[in-house]
């Protein structure tokens, strides 16, 4: 559940074809105005998974949190209503990605795109846009997600059983110490399903 929810919130958003609208300082030449827009474009991917991962987060906080919770819910109805939870956060999340994403690409050049102008000089900028431009820089940028994927899997794996169990007795302490400990599911009774925490956040891919 935890480590789960850290895992779907670290998914990369889907790639939109939309062009960056560039925003820049009056005072700047537009020869660097030009070199940020380029930047900016192929950042694009990266300022997508930024703005998921704003929307994200707290939807998988809310599902972690709503799991445990769960075995309060009659044994009849568990199952039923962890599907209907997870399909309202997934829903949730198909019906604000797009528009919230396009805000995000919006809001690029006149944050991102002015500290940029600010921070580097045009020679400055022209190589980190070289960088960028490389076959080397490129591989390792399809790459991220493989690399991410294969370590938060592992840790989980290695580590996820352990950090649960800590985690639903750290809930059940401080509901305890607020009067709001219901007990321990009656022995022998099936635990409470688990809310696929790894789907709510999962970028759907926006649609143009």
């Amino acid at each position: 559940m935890l480590l789960k929810s850290i895992q779907a919130g670290a998914i990369a958003a889907s790639l939109l074809a939309s062009p960056v609208v560039f925003a820049q300082k009056a005072d700047s030449p537009q020869s660097k105005k030009d070199v940020i827009a380029k930047i900016l474009k192929i950042q694009q991917p990266a300022i997508e998974a930024l703005t998921m991962g704003v929307l994200s987060r707290p939807v998988n906080e809310l599902a972690a949190k709503a799991a445990p919770a769960l075995r309060n819910v009659p044994e009849a109805k568990r199952e039923a209503t962890a599907k209907q939870i997870d399909a309202d956060l997934r829903k949730f999340m198909e019906d604000n990605a797009k528009p919230l994403v396009d805000k995000g690409l919006k809001l690029a050049p006149t944050t991102m795109g002015v500290a940029l102008d600010e921070k580097f000089t045009e020679d400055e900028l022209k190589q980190l846009l070289a960088w960028l431009e490389s076959p080397v820089s490129k591989k390792f940028a399809e790459s991220s997600q493989e690399l991410q994927s294969l370590f938060t899997k592992k840790l989980i794996d290695d580590n996820g059983k352990q950090l649960d169990d800590k985690f639903i007795a750290l809930q059940q302490n401080i509901a305890k110490q607020l009067g709001l400990e219901a007990g321990p599911p009656p022995a022998g009774s099936a635990s409470a399903p688990k809310l696929n925490t790894n789907k709510p956040a999962t970028s759907p891919t926006p649609k143009k």
